[in-house]
């Protein structure tokens, strides 16, 4: 099983995002503490891969996470959802008990 996933769809829209802001196409995905249920998944737009962090590939498009948050989203799948709500980044995390009505939060 890869350490974590970033689909087609997320890809696409990190590459719309990047091009933008006249960045690079990497979206960082940290874990922090914090949000309603423990745990917040925070995104950004990163410069480059630092030592620590373990990377994936897909469509040109690179997702990095730092080793203290891979421990708590090995095994996810990170995509790109669009629907009546609204749009979003959403991770897919096998190692949440719980998570929380805003969607952004979880606990282990």
């Amino acid at each position: 099983m890869s350490d974590i996933i970033l689909t087609p769809s997320a890809a696409a829209r990190v590459a719309v995002i990047a091009h933008k802001q006249e960045k690079p196409a990497i979206l960082r995905l940290a874990v922090e503490g914090g949000g309603c249920s423990g745990f917040q998944y925070r995104f950004g737009l990163a410069d480059g891969v630092e030592e620590d962090d373990t990377s994936v590939e897909t469509d040109g498009v690179t997702l990095v996470v730092d080793a203290m948050s891979l421990d708590l989203v090995r095994g996810s799948a990170v995509d790109y959802v669009e629907d009546l709500g609204g749009a979003a980044f959403k991770v897919t995390n096998p190692n949440a008990t719980a998570g929380c009505g805003c969607g952004s939060s979880f606990s282990i």
